[in-house]
């Protein structure tokens, strides 16, 4: 190995220096021309000054590039561009190194590969040195399916047939190539038509010379040879792939004794399999890159039809341009395991699926367990569990998983009938480096351990004492996993109180359940019943007599916390309402104060006023409508049309109207006034100028607009929003797509128009709290940054289906800012690429997005039924005033997770059996009873 690579180290150095000296001597004589012509060293000393200038920027670009792949050797972008400078330059053993180092780490594409096998082509002409481009060779037909390189392998093979078992050596490519790819619709045509002309070559040679008799021994190699080509056009003809009448067109001339009507009745079955895929292959014709839903379709397609080398190479085709899909991959792997079974196959596509999505740790999962599957040896296994340890998963539970897969594996390796082995000891050496690894290396990275109710160590609390009798080191872990915070909840308890029962003491079990009643918050009364039970069955009267008191005591607290929390709650909603109440006295005094002075101006002629006018959009609906995205932003409130003092403007009235507003003819006919076919628009500017020519132009072209509605104060300003009521209730989903569409340098608000009071549950816009793995959330973005430049910086990282930048009401940007992918394996991709990187001087900071969850102000309050809201009707802060105590029992039948039910919540009945409000009075007497 050694003396090869001095050759070739020798070979290059002597490639640069012929290449130096043509570039000397092509110097030279252009400085003579120069010369001669009276113009040339100056030139030329600039020319060389230019070149000296550009080497160095591109060796201090080269040094730079390498420079960021050693703090992150992941950064397949970084490979790219260097490799490409490194071509550039001519810096051949820089890149061949390169090339090296990124295979290693990544899949490489087809074009790739075959950029460097030509490379590698040109470099290595010598024989001594084909069988280092035979093994790149292996390498790249192992990373995807591609018809191309196989047929590039195949054509450089036939340069070396001329060496000792040179033919069978091409011979034996060829019949790898037509088995991975032979099947390919549009490209495994080419592969075929190849091996043919290479078995027409060989024919050439074996046929004798004319007008001479051939030997018995030539005629054997002639009939051989003859023979192998009938096969081959047989086999062709018996698969379906496109233009396949020229093939049997070529077949008909080409034998002598025509064709077999074996090989007819062959060749119709692939013509009929071939209409039947037709469509799916014109489909990808047409489909943009990626073509996922198109390969999804046709998987399905040859799924049902169970031809499993037609279903392999339709996988492949799809992962050749879906590569970083882990969905595809997954499905993929789920037929190998469950249908074929071919362990080379099996192992080598879960490896090739690891990586191409590192990230995913399902993939390394079922990497796993395949492994285990198909009998690999217990290092493999070790080395792909830390590899994946290594893959950078974006959640903390991921890591968790993936311990436990490894663990069940190492469980499966002991053999618990010895009292001590290797195999156990190593399980428990990995039971405890799991904790470590949570505490340390997923804590820090994540802020959280993954495993908050301790799942690793409850499977090994119960291997202790199930497989290795070992109670006592069972306790010990479980001790341990009440320390960190599960020692508040009763299905923790009741899980080492079963524990106990089976493989421990009555002793312990009862000393299991005091502390459960002592420790619970969340379900008390179902571990002091448990208790109970098991005093019932196991205990003496002693046993009884504490246990009994014990839970007396402990339900007591318990419920005089909860009433004295409930009373807490009663008194600040008391003490809300009582404040709501003053602000709403205070606003109609001041109304009806207005009102007088306006009433009692002497000697003046009464005006219209906005009383005189009916209201024609839903006076009462002037409801605050939430609005929201579902993102990380909070609830926007909007007013409605309602003016000052809670009237409307007049109908007609436009800002600056001095004379009392002109009724519009139509106005008054409330046919026209129909909130199906209106929507609600607002977040306006009140400075804009003509509001009624202005929607209209934006709205005409949703649809015929029947009429528009500005609304204005009683100055005749306008308001900032209004309604638009178009002829067609079609014309309402366009007008809504308008939404945040900016104006005048703010965004538009558009929303269906509801009443409120008709429709009190009506919501607009909901909250999502739920991750969004499809959508990345970007922080840190520069104000100037542009939803165009942001489409520019993430387009690379996958299809983009909407980019939004997050703004203020007034239109100014926040820095912040929403985009959308067509699936989470492109998300993930993106978070991992783009987080941290600079845009204009800003670092900016990428996650998936994950709503947070509404704070307690947002969530919906014990509220009284709708239809009893009082005379005043519903406060903003109106508050159930029923104990938190009654509000935690469950309704008849229902289950509560942990244990069963705690009753029903009691309630004033009348006698036609229908449920009484409760009064405040009924409220102090339930306090005052608990």
């Amino acid at each position: 190995m050694a003396a090869s690579s001095n050759a070739e180290q020798t070979q290059l150095q002597d490639m640069e220096e012929e290449d130096a000296g043509m570039e000397e001597r092509e110097m030279e004589s252009d400085e003579e021309e120069e010369e001669e012509e009276g113009m040339g060293v100056e030139n030329s000393d600039d020319e060389e000054d230019d070149s000296s200038e550009d080497e160095k920027e591109n060796e201090a670009e080269i040094q730079r590039l390498e420079e960021q792949l050693s703090i992150n050797a992941f950064d397949y972008n970084c490979h790219v561009d260097l490799i490409k400078l490194l071509k550039q330059e001519g810096e051949l053993l820089r890149l061949r190194k390169a090339r090296q180092k990124m295979s290693e780490l990544f899949p490489l594409t087809e074009e790739i590969w075959l950029d460097w096998l030509k490379d590698e082509i040109r470099l290595t002409e010598e024989e001594p040195n084909r069988e280092k481009v035979y093994e790149l060779f292996e390498r790249a037909i192992k990373d995807y399916i591609c018809p191309e390189i196989w047929l590039e392998y195949a054509q450089y093979s036939i340069g070396g047939m001329g060496s000792p078992g040179g033919i069978d050596k091409v011979r034996a490519i060829f019949e790898r190539a037509v088995t991975a790819v032979g099947l390919h619709m549009t490209k495994g045509q080419t592969v075929w038509e190849a091996y043919r002309e290479f078995e027409n070559a060989i024919l050439s040679t074996v046929q004798p010379p004319p007008g001479r008799i051939p030997t018995r021994e030539e005629q054997e190699l002639l009939k051989t040879q003859l023979e192998r080509i009938h096969t081959l056009f047989r086999r062709q003809l018996a698969i379906p792939l496109m233009d396949m009448e020229a093939t049997y067109a070529e077949y008909e001339e080409w034998s002598e004794h025509g064709v077999a009507e074996t090989v007819k009745h062959q060749y119709k079955k692939a013509l009929q399999q071939l209409e039947k895929c037709k469509s799916f292959e014109e489909s990808l014709l047409v489909a943009e890159t990626p073509k996922l839903s198109e390969y999804q379709a046709y998987i399905e397609f040859e799924l049902k039809e169970g031809d499993p080398a037609r279903i392999q190479i339709t996988f492949e085709r799809a992962l050749a341009e879906n590569c970083l899909v882990p969905d595809m991959w997954t499905k993929y792997n789920t037929y190998l395991d469950r249908q074929l079974k071919i362990k080379d196959l099996v192992i080598s596509t879960h490896e090739r699926a690891v990586r191409n999505c590192p990230w995913t740790m399902g993939l390394w999962k079922s990497y796993l367990l395949a492994l285990e599957r198909h009998g690999a040896d217990h290092q493999t296994v070790s080395d792909v569990f830390e590899k994946a340890l290594n893959a950078g998963f974006i959640q903390a539970t991921d890591y968790v998983e993936i311990w436990q897969a490894y663990l069940d594996y190492l469980r499966r390796r002991v053999d618990f009938s010895k009292e001590s082995s290797k195999e156990l000891e190593e399980l428990r050496g990995a039971f405890s480096r799991s904790l470590d690894y949570m505490k340390q290396d997923v804590e820090e990275r994540f802020g959280e351990s993954g495993d908050p109710s301790c799942i690793i160590m409850q499977i090994w609390a119960r291997i202790e004492a199930l497989h290795c009798k070992n109670i006592q080191k069972a306790r010990e872990l479980w001790d341990n996993i009440m320390t960190k915070g599960n020692a508040k909840f009763a299905n923790m308890w009741l899980e080492y109180y079963n524990l106990e029962r089976a493989y421990g003491d009555p002793v312990h079990c009862r000393k299991a359940l005091h502390r459960a009643v002592q420790c619970t918050s969340d379900y008390p009364e179902h571990v002091c019943e448990v208790l109970l039970t098991f005093e019932r069955v196991e205990g003496s009267l002693e046993d009884w007599d504490v246990a009994v008191q014990k839970t007396e005591t402990r339900l007591n607290r318990v419920n005089e916390q909860r009433a004295k929390v409930a009373e807490k709650e009663a008194n600040l909603a008391r003490q809300e309402e009582d404040r709501a109440e003053q602000r709403r006295k205070a606003k109609s005094e001041k109304k009806t104060q207005k009102k007088f002075q306006h009433g009692s101006r002497a000697g003046e002629k009464r005006k219209a006023e906005q009383d005189d006018y009916q209201d024609e959009w839903n006076e009462d609906s002037a409801t605050k409508r939430p609005r929201g995205n579902g993102d990380h932003t909070t609830d926007e409130y909007m007013e409605t049309e309602t003016g000052l003092h809670g009237r409307n403007a007049p109908p007609g009235f436009k800002p600056g109207n001095k004379k009392a507003p002109v009724q519009r003819p139509d106005d008054d006919k409330p046919e026209l006034r129909n909130d199906n076919t209106s929507v609600f628009v607002s977040n306006l500017a009140y400075t804009l100028e003509e509001p009624e020519e202005k929607l209209r132009t934006l709205f005409e072209t949703c649809g015929p607009v029947k009429q528009i509605r500005p609304i204005f104060s009683n100055k005749g300003t306008f308001k900032g929003y209004g309604y638009v009521q178009f002829e067609s209730l079609v014309s309402v989903n366009e007008a809504l797509k308008l939404d945040r569409r900016e104006v005048e340098g703010r965004p538009m608000f558009v929303s269906p128009c509801v009443d409120k009071n008709k429709n009190p549950d009506f919501k607009v816009f909901k909250y999502n709290t739920s991750m969004e793995k499809h959508k990345i959330f970007i922080s840190g973005l520069p104000f100037s940054c542009t939803k165009e430049q942001l489409e520019e910086i993430c387009k690379d990282h996958g299809t983009i289906k909407e980019v939004r930048l997050v703004t203020y009401r007034s239109g100014k940007p926040k820095g912040l800012a929403y985009v959308e992918f067509a699936d989470e394996s492109q998300a993930s991709q993106a978070v991992l690429k783009l987080d941290g990187i600079e845009v204009e001087g800003n670092k900016i900071s990428v996650a998936i997005s994950n709503p947070p969850r509404r704070s307690a102000v947002d969530k919906p309050l014990d509220m009284m039924p709708r239809q009893t809201f009082g005379s005043r009707g519903r406060g903003r802060t109106q508050l159930s005033l029923l104990p938190r105590s009654l509000h935690r029992q469950n309704p008849p039948g229902s289950k509560v997770e942990n244990g069963t039910g705690a009753g029903t919540a009691a309630a004033a009945e009348n006698s036609s059996g229908e449920t009484k409000p409760l009064s405040n009075s009924d409220f102090a007497k339930m306090l005052l009873n608990k």
